[in-house]
């Protein structure tokens, strides 16, 4: 494939993130990267800290990233997604460990994840968002973020939204893991995925 991925600043993303991805909102950030055409950006990658301290305590002895966002242009080769993907292992320190999730409610199974040897664990837990009526274009995270800084954000939300909020349950993800690391470091956590396996399960 003819296409170069490179790092890239927040900037060079953030439209991406706010207009072509479904979500359309910017998730934490460490890292960015672009997938090129010659001197033409035809997608973004990022990968950030998870919001799940469930997970992030999973591996204390590794750093957690999730790859949180990944936008490309449409008509692309077949295999532009995983290739894009795999390319931006080289560029993220090591070791650590990945996980990423494929959204059920956009058809969403993983098939990147798939092509690229990532690990299945799963659906993610069961979760219930906050929404407002007549703001259903709106990810319940981002009606949860308008109260942030607030004292009581449940309160906040409910004295601003009044009958208009309700809650709903999040569609649930597919969730897979990649291991960043030299052959001893990746065999010691892909034994550990069976006790990953098991207290996910708890959550599910």
């Amino acid at each position: 494939m003819h296409f170069k991925v490179k790092p890239i600043d927040y900037q060079d993303c953030k439209e991406w993130f706010l207009k072509k991805h479904y979500a359309h909102r910017i998730p934490p950030i460490e890292y960015c990267f672009g997938l090129y055409d010659e001197e033409l950006l035809i997608g973004v990658c990022s990968y950030g800290t998870p919001a799940s301290s469930v997970l992030r305590n999973l591996f204390p002895s590794f750093k957690l990233f999730e790859l949180n966002r990944l936008v490309v242009n449409e008509n692309l080769p077949k295999n532009t997604l995983s290739y894009f993907v795999a390319q931006t292992f080289s560029f993220m320190p090591k070791p650590i460990v990945l996980v990423s999730y494929a959204d059920t409610s956009q058809s969403h199974n993983g098939y990147i994840y798939q092509a690229t040897n990532w690990i299945y664990t799963g659906l993610s837990a069961k979760f219930m968002d906050y929404m407002v009526k007549g703001m259903e274009h709106l990810h319940g995270a981002s009606i949860f973020d308008m109260s942030r800084g607030k004292e009581n954000r449940v309160q906040w939300l409910k004295d601003k939204f009044g009958d208009r909020l309700y809650m709903k349950e999040r569609p649930r993800k597919h969730r897979y893991f990649y291991f960043l690391g030299d052959k001893r470091e990746k065999k010691t956590n892909v034994k550990g995925i069976a006790l990953l396996n098991r207290a996910l399960s708890k959550r599910r």
